[in-house]
């Protein structure tokens, strides 16, 4: 027992001689700093290094990426762009451990509030930017694609990019605008790899514009006033630029109000202002958000799959209690090619569109003159076609319709009995002939006034309500007019800027013939031709679709070697002139647009082609 006892202190001894070496300088390389394993992580959001457990070690953090060393036991760091960065704690020159950290763009979406409302965007600025603002170009012009990209907010720094000034965005990730529930505005942001410039060249171009800066916070907001003393604000949040932009107030209301409302907003404004507070409340809902954001949004999940990929995306859903109609939601991409926009999109339904009906046909395309300009085809059923025209009965929207065809001397009874005789089914088509537009320039009135011809059809389901309504409208016009009656038609004819128009009603049809004579013409299956040159079912049964050819208008213009009464030098003058008027349009070659229901929602399409450069 005496030998233990006396072993006890020597021991004892030991344990301290070991304590001391521990906590010595050679324990401080012996535990390595927490750098962690590999791992992705998104640009400009802070990752954490190290750790703030008692007796970590001091070391210095080079994170790979070119910017600063930052030494510290715990430090925090926001990689400002994509790429396989090797992070390492160092001491002195001694490496004590280290990491690879790869770096992935931040997807725009993942940086919008998952409670956004409507949100348009570019999924990012690289290969998307450039084709939309080069069709834009050719379509407006240089200067005023480039005067509206300057004045959108944000999108003056995507023009530096591709100007190829000094970078400040990251072309890996996206722009866009989005809303929130609650707030009368609109938020712009920017995917950036130096918040800090950012912010700073955004300022000075809102300064150009005539914004003020009210004040800074040292976290880098900056505070802003438009003329109209609207409140701004921008500020930098995990690789991304939010600009906060209130909608304008509306001017109305006469000039007491207008004094009244005054000094409401100046009182407001001392008290730190109702319009400051909402968008310091917004940076706050955009911060303190979590997760992926809009990006996983359910609604969105779902309709992703339905279209296409494109250069800009549009998402929007239904308001909060606002499921009148069962509409929930749309999803839209917006594709660009050398001289092509193409817009697809789905509308999302709780119900059937069109109560689940469709309806008929176009009689008129089976069997029509062949190179219409335009042409339009609705094919509807009649009670959903008052819904689209007036709004759905009861509505706002439909008072307000009613208050106004009364103010212009229909009635509802009057109004609500022509839809009821209507079938359906709408066709128009218009013609353009050039060698009357020719001659009426030299020989008529001498002003390039547009000649062709004008056919509608309509289905009836009753012809009364609607001959009725006519003769009612051409009396109150005071316009000249001949009764024609048949067995079976009814037909009226009368002049319409000094052109021939011809109506005829019969039990199942309106149809309207206005303008010059197409006997001329052969006539074809027109509904097949424009599906097999728009694609999709469009211009059948349940669509509503239109198209205008530009490019037909300008051939049918070029095709007249001769004209009637005209003599052959003078025609080369009016077509040099009326190519130099459509020169000043923008060239645009052709336009077309379809709607149609499907399950669960409804389909639609748009595409611009624009006209071929000259060589």
């Amino acid at each position: 027992m005496k030998a233990h006892v006396r072993a006890f202190p020597r021991a004892l001894t030991v344990l301290v001689v070991v304590a001391v070496a521990l906590v010595g300088p050679g324990c401080r390389r012996a535990v390595k700093p927490e750098v962690g394993g590999a791992r992705t992580v998104e640009a400009g959001v802070p990752v954490g290094f190290g750790s703030e457990a008692r007796g970590a070690p001091e070391v210095t953090w080079d994170f790979g990426d070119g910017s600063p060393p930052q030494p510290g036991a715990r430090v925090s760091h926001a990689f400002p762009r994509a790429g396989s960065f090797q992070v390492r704690a160092l001491e002195k020159d001694e490496v004590l451990a280290s990491a690879t950290v790869t770096v992935v763009p931040r997807p725009v979406l993942r940086a919008m509030p998952a409670d956004a409302e409507v949100a348009v965007f570019f999924p990012q600025l690289r290969g998307n930017v450039e084709p939309l603002v080069g069709f834009f170009a050719r379509m407006l012009g240089q200067a005023q694609t480039r005067q509206a990209l300057e004045d959108a907010p944000l999108l003056s720094l995507v023009l530096r990019e591709l100007r190829g000034e000094p970078r400040l965005v990251d072309p890996e990730e996206g722009v866009g605008f989005f809303s929130l529930p609650g707030f009368a505005g609109t938020v712009a942001l920017l995917g950036v790899t130096d918040s800090e410039a950012a912010l700073e060249a955004v300022v000075e171009e809102l300064r150009s514009g005539g914004a003020r800066v009210v004040g800074r916070e040292p976290g880098g907001a900056v505070r802003l006033e438009r003329e109209s003393e609207t409140p701004m604000l921008l500020f930098a949040d995990r690789g991304y630029l939010y600009l906060v932009v209130p909608d304008a107030p509306e001017e109305e209301g006469g000039e007491e109000e207008e004094q009244a409302s005054g000094r409401i907003e100046k009182v407001l404004a001392q008290e730190g202002g109702t319009g400051a507070a909402e968008v310091e409340s917004i940076r706050a809902r955009i911060t303190g958000m979590s997760g992926p954001g809009l990006s996983e949004q359910p609604l969105l999940t779902e309709l992703r799959p339905k279209v296409g990929a494109g250069n800009v995306h549009l998402f929007a859903r239904a308001e909060e209690g606002d499921e009148s109609e069962g509409i929930r939601g749309l999803w839209a991409a917006l594709r660009v090619e050398e001289g092509k926009a193409e817009l697809e999109g789905w509308v999302a339904s709780d119900k059937s569109l069109f109560a689940g009906k469709s309806g008929p046909g176009s009689e008129l395309l089976g069997k029509a003159p062949v190179g219409p300009i335009a042409a339009l085809m609705v094919s509807m059923p009649p009670e959903e076609m008052s819904k689209l025209v007036f709004g759905a009965p009861g509505s706002e929207r439909r008072e307000r319709t009613l208050l106004r065809l009364k103010e212009q001397g229909f009635d509802a009874a009057g109004t609500d009995e022509l839809l009821g005789a209507l079938r359906g089914d709408m066709t128009l088509l218009a013609y353009f002939d050039a060698v009357a537009f020719y001659r009426n320039f030299f020989l008529g009135n001498r002003r390039p006034e547009p000649r062709g011809t004008l056919l509608f059809q309509a289905g009836l389901v009753r012809a009364e309500p609607v001959l009725g309504w006519l003769t009612g409208r051409l009396k109150e016009r005071g316009q000249p007019y001949e009764v024609l009656k048949g067995a079976d038609a009814t037909r009226l004819r009368t002049r319409v800027m000094d052109q021939p128009v011809e109506v005829t009603v019969t039990a199942d049809r309106l149809s309207v013939n206005g303008g010059e004579a197409l006997g001329a013409r052969p006539s074809e299956d027109l509904g097949v031709a424009l599906r097999e040159r728009y694609g999709g079912n469009a211009f059948e049964p349940g669509h509503l679709s239109a198209m205008v050819d530009v490019g037909r208008l300008r051939a049918e213009l070029d095709a007249p070697k001769e004209v009637p009464g005209v003599s052959p030098q003078q025609l080369p003058v009016a077509r040099s002139l009326v190519g130099t008027l459509m020169d000043q349009l923008p060239p645009v070659e052709n336009v077309f647009i379809d709607f149609a229901p499907e399950e669960g929602g409804g389909r639609f399409r748009a595409s611009a082609v624009l006209r071929e450069r000259s060589r």
